[in-house]
C-alpha cells in the first residue's frame, strides 16, 4: 500500500520569514504551540461576585495542509472556493480527581414508584454494573475515579440503554480486564493518518503529574492534541495526530471507563469515519470505515451515560447513530419493521401523510447486534448540531439546522416534544445540572431557556450580536433555586447571565396556558408519567368508552412571540477573544474558552480575600 509521505517541517521560522520578506512563495511550516499570560483590564471579566481574570492564553499551532490537499489559490475571502472544513478548536477535559466532579444538583423521586407502579429497584445492564465493580486497581497504584463514584451517583434512577435485549450483553471472556483498540497509531500505516508525535516523556509525565490536574483533548483543523493542562510544560503537548483525509470535528471522553492508566476516546471526522483512540497505549480503531454506515461528517459524539462500549453519534444528514466500539461494521440497510414515530404514532398522521419526526430505521431492541449500527434513528432531513444527554440518563436534547429543538426519551425510542426557534437553525444545547431546563442557542442571536416539565419556553436571553455558538451552566454556581450559565458566539463575546424562576416577569397573556395539567407529565422533571391529563390536545383514535376517554397531548409547541416572553439580560458582557468562540466549560477554579483559530483562553475564577485558594462561593 503506498502511504503518502508526511509534509514538509523546518526547523524555524526563518525560512518563511525570508520568503515572505523577498516575496516568494512562503514554504509550509508547522509550527509549536504557543502560551502567553496578557495582563491589563481588558483581560478581566467583572462580575457581581468578584472579577475573573485571564491565567493562560494557549493558541494551538494550526498545522500546515497536506500535500494531497488542494491548494486554495484564490485569496478572496468571498470566493466559492471549498474550504477545509472544521468546527473550531473543541476540547475534552479530563480529571482523574473526584475533587473535579461538581456539586451533585439532579435527585432521583423517590415518590416515582408510589406514583407511577415502578419498582423502587431497577436492575442495571450486567455489563454496566461492571463499570465499577470489575475494574482493576492501576499498576501503579492508581484507582479509576469515575467507574466508582461520579457515575454511580447518577445511574440508580435509569437502567441501560438496551436493557432486556440479550445480544447487547457482555460477553466478554475476561471481563476484569480493559479491552484496548487494535491498531498502533505511532506505526500505523493507514493513509487515513499521516503522522502521530509523541513526546518523549510521555511516560514520565504523566507518572509525575498531580492528581487533580486536567487533561485536555483538543483538535485544530487536521491535527488532534492531548495537552497536560496541569504542567508547566502545558504548552507542548503529549502526543499529537496529523490526520491526511479528514478533519476531527467532534471528541468525547468515556467517564466512566477512565482511569490512570486507561483512557477511552472517541472522535467524529468530516468524512463520517470515527476513531476509537486509547492514548496512553497509542492504540487504535477505526469504525465506520469509508462511510459505510454513513457517509456524512459527524457533528457531534458522545459516549452512552454508564455504558462502556456505546456512544451516539449524529451525522450532517439527520440522523443519530449508535455505535458499538467493540463491533465489526456492515453496510447498514433499514430494517423492515423499523417504526416511525411523531411521538405518539396515530393512523390519523398516515392519512393526513405527516412526515415522521423520528424514524427509527433500526431499533436497539432488534436481535441483529453482531454489527454495527447498534441502532438508527433519523430525525430530519437538515443537518443535526448538537445533542446533550440529560442527568437522570433518560433523555436527549437534541437540536438541528431546521431551528427544531427534540426532547427524545432514548430509553424507549420515543419522541416526547418539538421546539421551534424564533428564527434560524439551532447550534448548541445543554441541560441544567438538576434537569429542569433546557439552554438552546442559534442563528437569532438568543439564548433561549426551556422548562421541560412545563412543555414551553421559559426566557429569552437577549445580548448577543451574532451566532451563538455554545451555552453551558456554572454547576459551581447553581442551586435548586438560582443558576448561573454562559454562552459565547460568532461576535468573539463571552455572556454570564443569572436566573431564577421568580425573577422573571410572567406576562398575563401566558397565564391562561394549560401549565399545571402538563407539569403531571413527569414523576420527576424528567420522568414521564405513565397516565396523560385529560384537558390537552386531542382524542386517542383508538377511544371507544367516553369514560375512559385520554386526550394525548400534542408534542409540537408553536413558536411564543416575543411580546408575550421574558427577556433576560446578561450579567457580564465582553469580547474574549479576537476570532469567532465556539467552545465554553466551567471548572472549579476557572472559565475555559476557545475559539475558531485554536486560542484555550483560561480565566481563573475570583479568589476569596485572604485566602488566594479557593474560588467564591455561591453564598458569597
Amino acid at each position: 500500500m503506498f502511504v503518502l509521505p508526511p509534509p514538509p517541517r523546518y526547523p524555524s521560522q526563518a525560512a518563511y520569514n525570508l520568503a515572505v520578506a523577498n516575496g516568494q512563495a512562503a514554504p509550509i511550516i508547522e509550527t509549536n504551540n504557543l502560551l502567553s499570560h496578557p495582563t491589563g483590564p481588558e483581560y478581566q471579566l467583572v462580575v457581581g461576585e468578584g472579577t475573573y481574570i485571564l491565567k493562560d492564553d494557549l493558541l494551538l499551532a494550526t498545522p500546515p495542509p497536506h500535500p494531497s490537499e488542494a491548494q486554495i489559490v484564490n485569496p478572496n475571502p468571498l470566493a466559492t472556493t471549498p474550504q477545509p472544513p472544521t468546527a473550531g478548536t473543541k476540547v475534552s477535559l479530563l480529571s482523574l480527581s473526584s475533587r473535579a466532579s461538581p456539586p451533585l444538583l439532579y435527585r432521583a423521586d423517590t415518590n416515582r414508584s408510589a406514583r407511577s407502579g415502578i419498582q423502587t429497584s431497577i436492575q442495571e445492564h450486567p455489563s454496566e454494573e461492571q463499570a465499577s465493580a470489575d475494574v482493576p486497581p492501576s499498576s501503579d497504584g492508581g484507582t479509576s475515579v469515575s467507574g466508582s463514584t461520579k457515575p454511580s451517583r447518577s445511574l440508580g434512577s435509569a437502567p441501560a440503554f438496551g436493557e432486556g435485549n440479550s445480544m447487547l450483553s457482555g460477553t466478554s471472556k475476561d471481563t476484569s480486564k480493559r479491552r484496548k483498540p487494535k491498531n498502533n497509531i505511532a506505526k500505523s500505516n493507514s493513509s487515513f493518518i499521516s503522522r502521530c508525535i509523541v513526546h518523549e516523556n510521555m511516560a514520565k509525565r504523566i507518572q509525575d503529574r498531580p492528581a487533580d490536574g486536567y487533561f485536555a483533548f483538543a483538535n485544530i483543523n487536521r491535527a488532534f492534541q492531548w495537552l497536560d493542562l496541569s504542567s508547566p510544560q502545558k504548552v507542548d503537548h503529549l502526543t499529537k495526530i496529523l490526520f491526511t483525509k479528514g478533519n476531527c470535528l467532534c471528541h468525547d471522553i468515556n467517564q466512566v471507563t477512565k482511569a490512570i492508566n486507561h483512557i477511552d476516546l472517541i472522535m467524529g471526522f468530516s468524512t463520517g469515519e470515527i476513531i476509537w483512540y486509547e492514548p496512553i497505549s497509542q492504540k487504535y480503531t477505526r469504525l465506520n470505515k469509508n462511510g459505510i454506515i454513513n457517509g456524512t461528517p459527524v457533528s457531534e459524539i458522545r459516549w452512552i451515560p454508564g455504558s462502556e462500549n456505546l456512544f451516539l453519534a449524529a451525522h450532517m444528514d439527520g440522523s443519530l447513530v449508535v455505535y458499538d466500539k467493540e463491533k465489526d461494521d456492515a453496510a447498514f440497510s433499514p430494517e423492515e419493521n423499523g417504526n416511525q414515530t411523531n411521538g405518539h404514532s396515530t393512523s390519523e398522521d398516515s392519512v393526513r401523510r405527516v412526515p415522521p419526526k423520528l424514524h427509527i430505521d433500526k431499533s436497539v431492541h432488534s436481535k441483529n447486534q453482531k454489527v454495527n449500527p447498534v441502532s438508527f434513528w433519523k430525525l430530519s432531513n437538515q443537518r443535526i448540531n448538537a445533542f446533550a444527554f440529560s442527568p437522570d440518563n433518560r433523555h436527549i436534547a437534541v437540536v438541528s439546522e431546521d431551528g427544531t429543538l427534540r426532547i427524545i426519551d432514548y430509553l424507549k425510542e420515543q419522541l416526547l416534544d418539538i421546539y421551534s426557534s424564533y428564527y434560524g437553525g439551532f447550534l448548541c444545547v445543554c441541560w441544567s445540572p438538576d434537569g429542569k431546563y433546557v439552554l438552546t442557542g442559534g442563528q437569532d442571536d438568543l439564548v433561549s431557556i426551556w422548562s421541560v416539565a412545563d412543555s414551553t419556553i421559559v426566557a429569552r436571553c437577549e445580548g448577543h450580536q451574532s451566532w451563538v455558538t455554545a451555552v453551558c451552566f456554572d454547576p459551581w454556581r447553581c442551586d435548586d433555586r438560582n443558576y448561573r450559565f454562559g454562552s459565547v458566539g460568532e461576535d468573539c463575546r463571552l455572556l454570564l447571565w443569572d436566573f431564577s424562576v421568580g425573577m422573571l416577569h410572567r406576562p398575563k397573556a401566558s397565564s391562561v396556558r394549560q401549565r399545571g395539567s402538563v407539569s403531571s407529565r413527569f414523576a420527576n422533571p424528567l420522568q414521564r408519567a405513565e397516565t396523560q391529563n385529560t384537558n390537552l390536545s386531542r382524542l386517542r383514535s383508538n377511544s371507544s368508552n367516553s369514560a375512559d376517554t385520554e386526550v394525548e397531548r400534542p408534542i409540537e409547541h408553536p413558536v411564543e412571540p416575543r411580546a408575550k416572553i421574558a427577556m433576560l439580560p446578561p450579567v457580564m458582557s465582553k469580547v474574549v477573544d479576537p476570532d469567532p468562540l465556539c467552545w465554553l466549560e466551567f471548572t472549579e477554579d476557572s472559565i475555559l474558552t476557545s475559539c475558531k483559530t485554536g486560542h484555550i483562553r483560561t480565566w481563573d475564577r475570583p479568589r476569596d480575600a485572604g485566602s488566594g485558594s479557593k474560588p467564591n462561593s455561591r453564598s458569597s
